[in-house]
């Protein structure tokens, strides 16, 4: 056992040694990394922007059908209170179960639109990633890259080999170059 170890650790050092003596200038020219940050890409390309605009356009027709729901529901709270001394206990006990029961679905409406929401913004970033990973490829093999990562799997990176800018502004020729077909 004790041989097999030694044979194992004397090829490891063996290919270490081989390994250091050869010239780091051939090793840089046989490697060409960057990396980019997928998160700005996302929100500052023309398609991300657009894809943001889509979003906030949803978001704000649905803030408006929430707001008019609950104040709908703030309204009819309001009569109960008012009401209640009023009202016999048969038709207190009535309008109660009217406003839970609408107070019931305005939380399920303003949660099924934050769900609807998240899904949609999903959806949208999903879409420009593919895209983005497409074009990468496309990049990365006719320029030559060995790697491209994204920026949150570094812990450092000289800003040089940072691409961003350059796949933003690829990805916003290749959207606007489909547009025109």
């Amino acid at each position: 056992m004790r041989k097999i170890i030694l044979r194992q650790f004397l090829a490891f050092s063996f290919l270490l040694f081989a390994f250091h003596m050869v010239p780091s200038s051939l090793w840089a020219a046989e490697l060409k990394i960057g990396y980019i940050d997928l998160q700005r890409i996302v929100y500052e390309s023309d398609a991300g922007k657009k894809a943001k605009s889509e979003l906030d356009a949803l978001i704000k027709s649905k803030q408006v059908v929430v707001d008019e729901k609950r104040k709908t529901l703030e309204k009819l709270k309001s009569d109960l209170e008012k009401q209640a001394s009023a009202l016999s206990p048969e038709a207190r006990k009535a309008k109660q179960d009217e406003y839970e029961k609408i107070e019931r679905e305005f939380l399920r409406f303003a949660q099924d639109s934050e769900t609807e929401l998240r899904k949609k913004d999903a959806e949208l970033k999903e879409m420009i990633v593919k895209e983005v990973f497409e074009l990468m490829d496309k990049i990365g093999k006719e320029e030559g890259y060995t790697m491209i990562l994204d920026r949150s799997m570094v812990i450092y990176g000289n800003k040089e080999i940072d691409i961003t800018n350059i796949i933003i502004k690829k990805y916003n020729e290749s959207k606007a170059g489909s547009k025109k077909r």
